[in-house]
């Protein structure tokens, strides 16, 4: 049934979704942010989609560098993926414990205690509604073996979604609030 009085926004029927952070920039203008609208969109060329709102400030270090690094964070990360998702600019990467390392392709930095980082160029940005999607082909990558064992996810290893506001799950049985 239809909720008219919005109570429950119909995009949450969706959830949980996987949580991803995402590195946009770099130097003194580098930024993280965290979101939940990834997809992919293709194989061939691997391409991904990331749904961000022009109020971010995300939105303008994409648009004006045309690249991005999509990080899969892990439960143990969930302090710093409450951070990215809830405080604007780049100072919040202060009060973050994360390591910004030189990715392989881009000038974007990679984050070292991410599950795996991929680096993307923009080929295409379009607005829907009140975000734009920013579509990125995969130009290089990095990952921990251990978190991709055989080359496919081991579920064990942490992986992160989130429920809803300040609620998250790893692919284990257990709900984690971040400490803030």
């Amino acid at each position: 049934m239809f909720d008219r009085c919005c109570r429950l926004r119909t995009y949450r029927l969706l959830y949980p979704l996987r949580t991803f952070l995402i590195v946009s920039g770099w130097g003194d203008e580098t930024d993280i942010m965290a979101a939940d609208w990834v997809t992919v969109l293709s194989h061939k060329p691997t391409l991904i989609g990331v749904s961000v709102s022009p109020e971010r400030y995300t939105h303008r270090l994409v648009s004006r560098h045309r690249e991005f690094v999509v990080s899969v964070p892990s439960i143990d990360m969930v302090d710093d993926v409450w951070i990215a998702g809830s405080m604007s600019g780049p100072d919040k990467l202060r009060r973050m414990s994360l390591t910004l390392i030189p990715s392989h392709t881009i000038r974007t930095p990679s984050i070292r205690e991410a599950l795996a980082n991929i680096e993307c160029r923009v080929v295409d940005a379009r607005s829907y509604g009140d975000h734009t999607l920013f579509v990125g082909e995969a130009v290089g990558y990095s990952y921990k073996e251990e978190a991709y064992p055989g080359g496919e996810p081991d579920p064990t290893a942490g992986f992160l979604a989130h429920i809803a506001w300040d609620k998250f799950i790893g692919f284990r049985p257990e709900v984690r609030r971040p400490n803030t």
